[in-house]
């Protein structure tokens, strides 16, 4: 880039035009001139700050000096000092509009940087109306001006640096956050050199300092572009030139135990690969790992690998064509809501180099359009790695803008409403056994009851906790499953407005024992009907494996209403109810020798039926072990 800058240095000479009002190379004064050269020798260093203040000195020598004022414009452009960039080649176009044509492909960028992308639009056009030679560079930025144009407004965006608690002089950058938003994780270059972790946890104050997270997760190598999963017990990250290292950078993985974290290790095959891999994201129920990979034939893509119920990964998948492109795809991060995924490509319209743009997960599983973030979020630079906490509004990612501690600084800013994913509660706790009370490991899935797809799957840990994530805005069943119990289900509505606190609940599992019992909470029927509504087909299977499962026990389907209503008319409406359940699960194959069934209408009541909670909770289907053969 700077040997490109000091070539068209030299262009200058050779075509500013001596004016009266103008000073070029040749016609400066001795000292100006001197201070020119050191100024270019500065450039061929790296050091443009000392260069544009050489340059500062040349001007005030001689204030009309073109060559001076061209070559400070490109050195402001090499510090992304847009507007300082700008008002220079301005200075030359008013001294020698002449003199412009080396610099305009620099001035339309300059332009575009301030957020004038008409005129950046008008300038690369001149270029390319005048240059005799095709250049791709031109076209390319051409086609970010177009766009940007055709957007028509700005999308809000203040950002706020983290402070001091947070940044240093050294670049920080890669930020990530658990569900709770109180554990945050970035990764920061000690020093210019070496790549370690830090961690941050906030209280009622605020973010407190960060501490290097320390051996073993931190060594000598670096590590880098780090996730960490949302309930905090997992962490994902790079890992470049590690010795046991299958390709140039590979994912690995540590995990928090009670005596810390553990040694990190090589994700493996089929994840890892003699190729690239980096920047993974696991989703909130760390069942599906996204990442980068980048490969001689195909540039860099997004993929994404399920766990399998052996705790392996399956063989990653590239995401499709409204993710990917021919050009470069990275930095995926899936919210917690599991439906919107964040990530960076330079292949979509944009604005220049990688752009920050979103997708919604669509019914059948694929992802839909990708949307640029828009202007100034996206900018003529490198923008990546957004991440979005679990409330929906508050984003974060790195940039160097004006007010960092040194270099790169992590930055938080509130995301404008189109762009947000759903706000995503939780439910945590543990699952015990009803009758030792011992803590159990189980499998707790999370369904949308309208479209029965999905949400989460989630395992506990070896002390039967469990976090499962919960986005604002649907109705949810909630199953919790374990060989050799009955299955518990619960479910979350969310649909109306909900105060953004999570759920805190235990979960108790029954062996399977002789009356045994549970409420199906998840069998639904419409007033005064007996017709099972779609919503209850995730339940109904579950109570099919659970009985395919165990093929000795046979079971009673019991039906219950409130009080609302004739005795006499409950009483059948239960018993149809309960009949439609044993009809759903012969017609799945379960024979009906294992099945009965029976209504209780009014006359077991749970609750008080003087409240609407109460008579939701009369209103149940139960089943009960009636034996084991």
């Amino acid at each position: 880039m700077k040997r490109a800058l000091l070539l068209s240095a030299c262009l200058w000479y050779c075509c500013l035009q001596t004016q009266a009002q103008t000073v070029t190379y040749e016609t400066a004064p001795k000292k100006a001139k001197a201070y020119f050269d050191e100024a270019v020798d500065a450039v061929r260093m790296y050091k443009s700050k000392e260069a544009i203040a050489l340059l500062q000195n040349a001007v005030k020598i001689a204030p009309n000096f073109t060559d001076a004022y061209g070559q400070m414009g490109l050195c402001y452009m090499d510090l992304k000092d847009y507007a300082a960039a700008k008002e220079n080649f301005t200075k030359l176009k008013q001294l020698d509009s002449s003199g412009m044509k080396p610099v305009l492909v620099a001035y339309s960028r300059s332009l575009a940087g301030t957020g004038d992308f008409q005129g950046a639009l008008q300038v690369i056009n001149q270029y390319m109306a005048t240059s005799k030679v095709l250049n791709k560079n031109a076209e390319r930025l051409r086609d970010n001006y177009e766009f940007a144009v055709s957007q028509h407004h700005q999308v809000p965006f203040h950002p706020e640096n983290l402070g001091d608690h947070i940044n240093s002089k050294d670049p920080e950058y890669f930020p990530s956050l658990t569900i709770d938003g109180k554990t945050l994780i970035y990764t920061r270059r000690v020093n210019g050199r070496n790549e370690d972790f830090y961690i941050s946890q906030r209280d009622s104050s605020g973010w407190n300092p960060a501490q290097n997270m320390g051996e073993p997760v931190n060594s000598a190598f670096n590590e880098g572009a780090q996730n960490i999963s949302q309930d905090g017990t997992l962490l994902v990250f790079t890992g470049c030139e590690f010795p046991e290292g299958k390709g140039s950078c590979d994912i690995y993985y540590a995990e928090k135990t009670a005596n810390g974290w553990t040694p990190p290790q090589n994700i493996g095959a089929p994840i890892n690969t003699r190729d690239w891999e980096s920047q993974p994201c696991l989703s909130a129920d760390k069942q599906t790992l996204y990442f980068a990979r980048e490969t001689s034939d195909a540039g860099a893509d997004i993929f994404m690998s399920r766990r399998l119920e052996n705790g392996r990964w399956s063989v990653p998948e590239r995401l499709g064509p409204n993710i990917n492109t021919r050009g470069r795809e990275t930095t995926p991060f899936i919210h917690a809501d599991g439906q919107t995924l964040y990530f960076a490509s330079n292949g979509h319209p944009g604005y220049g180099g990688l752009d920050i743009f979103y997708s919604r997960r669509q019914p059948d599983g694929s992802w839909g359009p990708a949307t640029n973030l828009g202007y100034p979020i996206n900018t003529i630079d490198e923008d990546a790695s957004l991440v979005v906490e679990a409330n929906g509004k508050t984003a974060y990612f790195a940039s160097d803008r004006s007010d960092t501690r040194g270099a790169l600084d992590i930055y938080q800013f509130e995301l404008y409403p189109e762009a947000r994913p759903l706000q995503t509660l939780y439910v945590k706790g543990f699952v015990y056994d009803t009758t030792t009370h011992k803590r159990l490991t189980a499998h707790i899935d999370v369904i949308d009851l309208q479209g029965g797809y999905p949400i989460a799957a989630v395992k506990t840990d070896d002390n039967g906790n469990f976090l499962a994530p919960l986005p604002v805005g649907k109705d949810y069943a909630f199953h919790v499953d374990k060989k050799g119990y009955l299955f518990y289900s619960d479910n979350f509505s969310l649909k109306d407005h909900h105060p953004g606190i999570p759920f805190e609940k235990n979960i108790p599992l029954q062996p399977l024992a002789v009356n045994a019992s549970i409420i199906l909470h998840n069998i639904f029927f419409n007033s005064n009907q007996y017709n099972l509504e779609p919503a209850s087909v995730t339940e109904l299977d579950k109570l099919v494996k659970l009985l395919q499962d165990n093929p000795a026990i046979k079971i009673e389907i019991a039906g219950h209403t409130d009080d609302v209503g004739a005795d006499k008319d409950n009483m059948v409406l239960s018993t149809n109810r309960a009949k439609a359940v044993v009809k759903y699960l012969t017609d799945k194959g379960i024979s009906v020798n294992r099945l009965t069934f029976k209504g209780y209408g009014e006359t077991q009541p749970i609750a008080p039926n003087n409240t609407e909670e109460g008579r939701a909770a009369n209103r149940r289907t139960v089943f009960r072990v009636i034996s084991i053969e």
